[in-house]
């Protein structure tokens, strides 16, 4: 345990960073889930749905530094591109 009030101080925001990045990147991996299930159930407008509602969530991510701009990117293109997949067939 830091003796130091600054590293006590470190400590505890480090703690409450964590807890926060945590649920983000939770909200995160829900929201990609949800687009997968629903392109997996062939449902075109649910799919379109939840990614409209998945999308900005990712881009939060990013502006959060959770995560990085190019993986949300790709993340999102592969989605994108299975969403409309749907609509083709």
């Amino acid at each position: 345990m830091a003796n130091i009030a600054s590293a006590q101080k470190r400590i505890r925001q480090t703690i409450k960073r964590t807890a926060r990045n945590k649920a983000r990147k939770s909200r995160v991996h829900g929201a990609i889930r949800k687009i997968e299930e629903a392109v997996a159930s062939g449902n075109k407008e649910a799919a379109t749905a939840a990614f409209k509602a998945g999308q900005p969530e990712l881009q939060r991510a990013v502006t959060k530094g959770v995560l990085k701009a190019n993986t949300v990117s790709r993340k999102l293109s592969r989605l994108s591109a299975s969403v409309k997949a749907i609509h083709a067939a």
